[in-house]
Formats: structure tokens, sequence, C-alpha cells
């Protein structure tokens, strides 16, 4: 599916719905739904972002799901929330005020639906919503409403810090630690 530059710019005021239910095993937590996310209503829509290809490779799911599939995470025990709900194309135009707001509405959320592990997908992002200057990739010492921490790498195409094989190995930590008893 194409999108003209036109019908990419309308879908900036589209919401896109969580994929979530309670007790999950992890909850992924992307910055805010790109552009084409929002114009199809799938999440890591994109061609070129590497969610569905790092997922698959790091052993959470037995082939690659496709953005159209994104309700299948449930029966994996996954599902999928953001940072900010507005669509943009790049996630620095997102403002602090925004960032700092979808924190408290990630940790609302994480009582309520109270998954074993949050996994962010932006240390920057995380940073940024939650003061917290001193965070890499991996676990976290810290907790977000009684619930276990994991930053990994955002997948953007536009992130060239992480190729796919390194986001692929830091998905598979994740996994690693999920399947270990608490």
């Amino acid at each position: 599916m194409r999108f003209s530059r036109e019908e990419l710019l309308t879908a900036a005021d589209k919401l896109l719905p969580d994929v979530i239910a309670p007790n999950l095993d992890v909850l992924l937590c992307g910055i805010n739904p790109g552009l084409w996310s929002a114009a199809t209503g799938h999440h890591f829509a994109r061609p070129g972002n590497r969610f569905w290809a790092a997922l698959r490779l790091g052993g959470f799911t037995p082939r690659q799901l496709r953005p159209d599939e994104q309700e299948l995470l449930l029966g994996y025990g996954l599902g999928i929330t953001n940072l900010a709900a507005r669509a943009t194309a790049r996630a620095d135009e997102l403002t602090r005020e925004e960032l700092t707001a979808g924190g408290r509405i990630l940790r609302d959320k994480v009582a309520r639906f109270t998954p074993r592990w949050l996994a962010v997908l932006g240390v920057t992002a995380f940073r940024t919503a939650f003061t917290a200057r001193h965070v890499r990739v991996g676990p976290q010492e810290r907790e977000l409403a009684g619930t276990r921490l994991w930053i990994l790498p955002n997948p953007s195409g536009l992130n060239a810090h992480y190729q796919l094989d390194q986001l692929a190995e830091e998905f598979a930590r994740l996994r690693e630690a999920i399947e270990v008893p608490a």
C-alpha cells in the first residue's frame, strides 16, 4: 500500500488503538505512531521499520508477523502501546510536555493492566518522559507502577545506531529474561 504525501499528512489527526490486555508478559511501548501507522491503523507499519523482524528474530513469535496481524500478539502474551498518541513523521517532532504527559498516562495504563514487563522502545524518549538521565538499553533497576522495566532501542529505520541483528539481540535478551521465573 502506498500513500500520497497529503494522505500521510491527514493521518496526523488519527489515533492508533492499543493492542493490550490484562496480565501480559510484555507490554511494548513505542514512542508514538508514525504517519504510516496512523494511516493504516497498525503499529510499526512503515516499510523499513524493523520492529516486526526484531520481534521474530528475538524469539517472541514463530514467524514474522505483518502489522495488520498485530492482534495476534495478544496470544503470545505481548501488547503494544505508545508514550504519545499524536502521530508524527519523526519522534523528534514531539514536545517534552507531550512525552511527560504520555509518561503519566503510561504509568496509569501499566498500573491498570499489570504486565510482567514494560519494554519501552526508545532510550531518549524514556529519559524525557520520566526525567531519567542515566537509563541505558536493557533491564532497569527501577520499576514503573510495580512492573519491571526494560529499555529497547527504537526500531525505526531512522535509528542508525542499531542494525537489525543488534536489535534482535536486544529483543532476545528481554525474551530470555521473561522466561526466568520472578
